[in-house]
């Protein structure tokens, strides 16, 4: 067994011990405000190409690494390699975003075999093998994928954006949705365990548009799904550490924290660090927060925010609140 104190921060974090700097990664390291990175994207005619080229993937995930001493790095892939996998058309349309064909169009769901999908993401596997290779010791590899509501909402409307029409058919075609859910649930197990079994060190799931849904929805489409998705990882041998990313869920992030069997949360901006701190379990790590367009800004104003929750952290781990949960963890 490892000694923790050689683990990377971010992994040690994740397993519940306070770590003082906390490990930084950022959400989008590699991109398009790195010159190399938009040299990059021009060697590839598709985004979609982009991510199925092990080589170019692997360059992007390591740009940001050699600019700035970043604890963690993260799989330059895309969430929509799951339904492109399962045989839906995706494209990607400059300025605008992705598109796909509509299953809400169609009166009977085509869906695909998750065997046959995992098969095709294999240049994404060898990625991983790859961007492992690359980092140094200290770095922690990050994997991911999108959380089964989130793509499934792409599924069915073909876009993002506006919910209404997926949200709807939760409704209208209960069943049908169900059924594209539970493909979605053992596709993406079987995508981020094979993303482990490659060298992923921890997971993430980015639960994208958990905004707008009603309890006895959001329990239907978010809770219940990815409980099912952690089981079957758990079920499938991996014992990594899961953050959960359920962005806009607001109030509702506490049962998503409580329910689903995540080993970290991710806290979107609209949501208080107190808030996140008093709904999540006692010892959960959480990730977060800080306004990205405080990066865009940048100088004073983003190096007083980022000590501000820095200090506000330690300040909680010493109150008496933050005392109580810690040993209460450690138990």
């Amino acid at each position: 067994m490892a000694d923790p104190e050689s683990l990377p921060a971010l992994l040690r974090v994740l397993n519940g011990e306070r770590v003082d700097p906390p490990p930084i990664w950022i959400m989008r390291q590699a991109g398009r405000y790195l010159p190399e990175y938009r040299e990059l994207r021009t060697r590839s005619k598709s985004f979609l190409d982009f991510c199925y080229s092990p080589a170019l993937a692997t360059e992007a995930v390591m740009q940001p690494l050699r600019r700035f001493p970043l604890d963690a790095a993260i799989l330059f892939s895309d969430i929509l390699v799951v339904p492109d996998a399962l045989g839906q058309k995706v494209w990607f349309v400059e300025g605008e975003g992705p598109r796909l064909t509509p299953l809400l169009g169609e009166t009977n769901w085509q869906l695909g075999d998750p065997e046959k999908a995992i098969q095709r993401l294999a240049p994404v596997y060898e990625a991983v093998e790859r961007i492992k290779a690359n980092l140094e010791p200290g770095v922690a590899l990050i994997g991911f994928a999108g959380g089964p509501w989130t793509v499934a909402t792409y599924m069915l409307q073909g876009r993002g954006g506006e919910k209404d029409e997926a949200r709807r058919a939760v409704y209208e075609r209960p069943e049908d949705v169900d059924a594209l859910i539970n493909v979605l649930v053992e596709t993406t197990a079987q995508h981020l365990a094979a993303q482990v079994k490659a060298g992923a060190d921890c997971l993430q799931i980015f639960e994208s548009w958990a905004e707008g849904l009603p309890p006895s929805v959001f329990q239907r489409v978010i809770i219940q799904p990815t409980r099912r998705l952690i089981e079957r990882l758990r079920a499938l041998g991996v014992t990594v550490p899961i953050v959960g990313f359920p962005r806009g869920a607001g109030a509702q992030i506490g049962a998503y924290a409580n329910e689903t069997g995540i080993n970290a949360l991710g806290v979107d901006t609209q949501t208080t660090a107190d808030f996140a701190f008093e709904v999540a379990p006692e010892g959960m790590a959480l990730q977060g927060n800080l306004d990205p367009q405080t990066l865009v800004v940048g100088g004073d104003r983003v190096q007083k925010r980022t000590a501000h929750f820095q200090s506000w952290s330690r300040h909680y781990a010493a109150s008496d609140a933050g005392k109580s949960r810690a040993s209460r963890a450690r138990r």
